[in-house]
């Protein structure tokens, strides 16, 4: 069944209220000289409890799979499973003052995403299926792909060579999809290594946007699986989709 105005009114206050706590814990923490590994540890388990004591408050009936709590496999006979990611870019997080980092909230029934929200507290802006983003009304010529800053993806760098398009560094998954929505690159393409937590909110905001959503093959992303590594994913403007699933296809990696 679909998602409620409820559901995604919860995932958009959710992952705000947990933005919140995050950036007013990193402003603490690092005016007092807090070493990086000590934040990123407060970071994640403080929005994870936060996410988990609201939701299990406010959907009691509903499973839970958090990135930084343990995996109930109980969630596979649940009819709805939300899946969150407490804090998507512990690095950045960090690195005072990056804004890459996001927290994610979303909504999973029969393995796909029905709602979600992703908050990027540092620029105090939330992006949910409740309000969809527009997408602006043409990409940039050449496309921009945004790649990770530390290792870029050799999938990423190979769709960029065939399309011509330039490079982009950001950190988090979900700052890098909505920087797809927002209108700062056309093209993000991973391979290599996520979890559901990583895409599944992203894609949940970026799938009402308007974009293209998928694996690199072009198959469908499924969520609330047994074993949660889903190691890549394409998201892109529509336009540009067929080309991108076209240099996929040619990647031998």
């Amino acid at each position: 069944m679909p998602a409620t105005p409820q559901d995604h009114q919860i995932a958009a206050e959710l992952a705000e209220e947990a933005g919140r706590l995050l950036v007013e814990l990193r402003a603490r923490l690092t005016a007092d000289d807090t070493p990086p590994a000590v934040l990123k540890a407060e970071g994640d388990r403080q929005a994870h409890e936060l996410l988990m004591e609201r939701l299990t408050t406010l959907r009691p009936g509903d499973a839970i799979l958090s990135e930084e709590g343990k995996d109930d496999l109980a969630r596979l006979d649940a009819v709805r499973t939300w899946i969150v990611d407490p804090l998507d870019g512990t690095r950045e997080f960090s690195e005072v003052p990056r804004s890459d980092w996001a927290v994610h909230v979303a909504l999973v029934e029969n393995e796909r995403p029905i709602a979600g929200a992703v908050a990027l507290p540092a620029l105090d802006l939330v992006l949910s299926t409740g309000s969809p983003a527009k997408l602006s009304a043409s990409p940039a010529v050449p496309p921009r792909m945004i790649v990770s800053r530390s290792r870029p993806p050799a999938a990423a760098t190979h769709v960029a060579a065939a399309l011509g398009a330039e490079l982009v560094e950001m950190g988090s998954a979900g700052a890098k999809t909505m920087a797809v929505i927002r209108g700062e690159c056309e093209i993000y393409a991973h391979s290599g290594g996520q979890y559901e937590w990583d895409s599944c909110a992203p894609v949940a905001v970026a799938a009402a946007a308007g974009c293209h959503v998928s694996r690199i093959d072009g198959s469908e992303l499924r969520y609330n699986q047994r074993d949660p590594y889903l190691p890549d994913l394409l998201v892109c403007r529509p336009e540009l989709a067929d080309a991108a699933l076209e240099a996929l296809a040619s990647f031998e990696g």
